[in-house]
């Protein structure tokens, strides 16, 4: 196992110190992130050249609601989230970074006073790590120290996700979060394929299959992660389809919190308000694909989405009303909502 893990690192640490220069030299969409945030898209304005440049993500797992939090990113490569996060927590806020590749590591080290200046700080509140993100208690992060963690398409890299999950939820303080995109499969991969140096270094034969992720989040104590959007990955690649093309691939965006939730949505007749005060969030804020909130408006809830709105650091924006006293049934967590079709899926309770 422990051949098998260097191996597979060993491979990806290559293919992104080496064999890619930028985002440009990837093969297919599976690490291309798609920004449809103005507001992100405003504070990516700020972000030095080479630090974008050397960005390679498959979404945009940028919580709201951060300010003065302790923000985690595994595998922050170049920096870009991180220095996006930056400006988000504000100057007593932190963001700490770690990535497995010097090259990267260094790139995001290289602009760290250009960004404290250009948010205006008076001293960095990021810190960049040289680390693997399945040993996060090596590089000295305590037990329940983190308000929210995030990753952008790394997490299909790591050799061992059981490890990964482990640590994010060890970190993690009670209600806190987990936000993070990744490239997810509807099968699981062959295994002569987990190996391919091209099909790893391109986040698709590390992917994990839906099923098995929401087996290995259960092992972990989380039995409730939610699906915030689903994008089915092309693989425009001749080569690369020729390898792997019986398998659908799909870059998501998923949320979760460390919290004592059921393992199935539980009716309890309560209902949710949300009251406005999230940035980015005026008038609606989006929990998941199926739970839009509208300024103001009543909404029905189950139980484990209360727990998410009135027991995380979500609560000073809601209103949640009503007890866990009478039980009516299952929850109806059916209804998605409007989109496009590609992000109406399910989460793992509903």
């Amino acid at each position: 196992m422990q051949e098998e893990f260097t191996c597979t690192v060993d491979a990806v640490k290559e293919y992104y110190g080496k064999i890619l220069s930028s985002s440009n030299d990837l093969k297919t969409s599976a690490c291309c992130s798609i920004e449809n945030d103005s507001a992100l898209l405003d504070t990516l304005k700020d972000i030095h050249p080479e630090v974008l440049e050397r960005f390679y993500g498959c979404g945009s797992p940028i919580p709201q609601a951060l300010k003065d939090c302790t923000v985690l990113d595994l595998g922050s490569g170049s920096g870009r989230d991180c220095y996006v996060l930056s400006k988000y927590v504000g100057e007593r806020g932190r963001v700490i970074g770690v990535d497995m590749t010097e090259s990267q590591v260094a790139v995001a080290q290289k602009h760290l006073d250009y960004h404290t200046k250009k948010f205006g700080y008076a001293k960095p509140n990021v810190k960049f790590h040289l680390g693997y993100i399945e040993d996060l208690e090596t590089l000295g992060i305590p037990s329940n120290s983190i308000d929210v963690v995030v990753s952008n398409c790394v997490i299909n890299l790591s050799p061992d996700k059981d490890r990964v999950f482990s640590e994010i939820f060890r970190v993690l303080k009670p209600g806190g979060e987990l936000l993070f995109s990744d490239v997810f499969a509807g099968k699981r991969i062959p295994r002569h394929l987990t190996q391919d140096p091209i099909l790893l270094g391109e986040c698709l034969s590390g992917a994990s299959y839906i099923e098995d992720f929401r087996r290995l989040l259960a092992r972990v104590g989380c039995l409730d992660y939610r699906v915030i959007s689903k994008t089915e990955i092309l693989l425009n690649d001749p080569e690369i389809y020729s390898k792997i093309g019986m398998i659908d691939f799909y870059s998501m965006t998923i949320r979760a919190f460390k919290l004592d939730l059921e393992d199935r949505c539980e009716d309890y007749g309560q209902v949710a308000y949300y009251q406005g005060g999230i940035e980015r969030s005026p008038f609606t804020f989006t929990l998941d694909n199926h739970h839009r909130f509208d300024l103001g408006k009543p909404l029905l809830i189950c139980s484990n989405t209360a727990s998410m709105l009135n027991k995380t650091r979500l609560a000073q924006y809601f209103k949640v009303e009503g007890s866990t006293e009478k039980h009516f049934g299952l929850f109806n967590c059916s209804t998605d909502v409007p989109g496009p079709k590609s992000t109406q899926v399910s989460g793992a309770c509903c």
